[in-house]
């Protein structure tokens, strides 16, 4: 596909692999729509942007609460259209074994990880049918195939993000939707600032590794479907 004009959504933009996908999108002409909880950083992304900054359309939006979801994206059609491309990237991990995890703990996760992949999509999907076609792309990792130890919490919520992506896939596939699911492994990002996991960040992925992998899926000809990829460091130890 081309993105010259084409409207995307990127969630949990605002810093990682949304952030490093969104300039990406801008530089090659894409019209996006860019979502996160931080305000201070989205307002960093639209400096960033540059002369890109017309196309870019930014929103302080919280995914696991349908009413911001859905104000968000009602500003969005009104300013740049329907959203043709959609891109639930939005997430985050509290990273305890199960006896020391409390239930708020565990409802955010699959709040943020799960409810927010389903509000986004049940807010965008239905419209890029009707407009003739578009593509979803869900970020999630490598804990939604294999689970680890303190990732109780976290593993769930990814492997609820592949069922569902699996599914969704069946469902829309011949209303020429296609739906791309990205496995990442250990990335460079704010993801690893509040935890005690140690990884060699100078060798794991980047964030322009993801977002390139993504890019790549997307301008696949329409034919083809990159349902499921996995994308791991070469040598995380550097």
């Amino acid at each position: 596909m081309h993105f010259e004009e084409t409207v995307c959504l990127v969630t949990g933009a605002s810093s990682g692999i949304g952030r490093a996908l969104t300039l990406k999108m801008l530089a090659e002409g894409a019209r996006v729509a860019a979502c996160g909880r931080s305000h201070y950083r989205l307002e960093e992304l639209r400096r960033d942007a540059g002369e890109h900054a017309r196309n870019l359309v930014i929103g302080q939006v919280d995914v696991s609460r349908e009413d911001e979801v859905a104000a968000f994206l009602e500003k969005v059609r009104l300013t740049l259209g329907v959203v043709r491309v959609v891109v639930a990237n939005a997430g985050f991990g509290i990273f305890r074994p199960l006896t020391e995890l409390r239930t708020e703990d565990f409802d955010a996760v699959m709040n943020t990880n799960v409810r927010g992949v389903f509000l986004t999509l049940r807010h965008t999907v239905p419209e890029m049918i009707e407009a003739g076609g578009g593509d979803v792309v869900l970020v999630s990792s490598l804990a939604g195939k294999n689970g680890f130890a303190g990732g109780t919490a976290y593993a769930a919520s990814k492997f609820a993000v592949r069922g569902l992506a699996q599914s969704l896939m069946l469902e829309v596939r011949e209303r020429n939707v296609r739906v791309i699911s990205v496995y990442p492994g250990s990335t460079d990002t704010r993801f690893f600032d509040d935890t005690s996991m140690t990884p060699n960040r100078a060798a794991i992925l980047s964030s322009e590794n993801v977002a390139d992998t993504i890019l790549d899926a997307l301008r696949m000809e329409r034919r083809a479907l990159l349902s499921e990829i996995d994308i791991r460091p070469a040598n995380p130890k550097g």
